[in-house]
């Protein structure tokens, strides 16, 4: 089970790293820049879990391959991706679907790590949430966007939140080491992300 959350975290470090970068390729920033935003995109949300629920050292601090892989991507993105304010559609596309898949992805892996930790099923699932969105919020915040988590658009927090909640409801039927919990909290988080942004589904109050 810890092998598949390593692996699981990865693929969300991964994914929220790429945009990120796309992100600050499209604001026009440096190498420097680039990688500054790729690492507070890719860490903001697992950094917050881990202090709320005192798990020390920070995971990408235990983890020290971590930084290296995202700098290692954010030098290879400046060969693929000029400073441009706009890309095409399937780069947009791409950074949908990546953000998306994060979102769902670092769910399952903060509410996993918070039940494991003790915490009450509804702190949880608002861990699980605060994993998944905060690394996009400060995304959003320094390439000065209004994040999508404080502005009415389609489904963002609520995916999250519906993900990190089956995953609680299933955890009390299935054992401690099934992954089925885990693999349906990232499948609704991003399931519904992706219905959400093609019907451009939206809480209406």
């Amino acid at each position: 089970m810890e092998a598949l959350l390593k692996t699981i975290e990865i693929l969300g470090i991964f994914a929220f790293a790429i945009t990120g970068i796309i992100e600050a390729r499209r604001k026009q920033m440096d190498i420097i820049g680039t990688y500054s935003v790729a690492m507070v995109t890719a860490f903001g949300g697992g950094t917050l879990r881990d202090l709320l629920i005192a798990h020390y050292p920070l995971f990408w601090m235990q983890n020290y391959n971590y930084p290296i892989f995202i700098l290692a991507l954010s030098v290879f993105s400046i060969f693929i991706l000029r400073k441009k304010e706009s890309f095409s559609p399937s780069v947009v596309m791409l950074l949908g679907v990546l953000d998306a898949l994060g979102l769902g992805l670092f769910s399952a892996v903060g509410t996993s790590y918070a039940l494991s930790a003790g915490v009450y099923w509804f702190n949880a699932v608002l861990i699980g949430v605060i994993t998944g969105v905060f690394g996009g919020v400060m995304r959003d915040v320094i390439c000065n966007e209004v994040p999508v988590f404080f502005k009415q658009s389609q489904l963002y927090a609520t995916c999250s939140f519906v993900g990190s909640l089956i995953f609680v409801i299933l955890a009390n039927y299935f054992p401690v080491e099934s992954v089925f919990p885990l693999i349906s909290c990232i499948a609704a988080a991003f399931i519904l992300r992706i219905i959400s942004i093609k019907y451009n589904i939206q809480l209406k109050f």
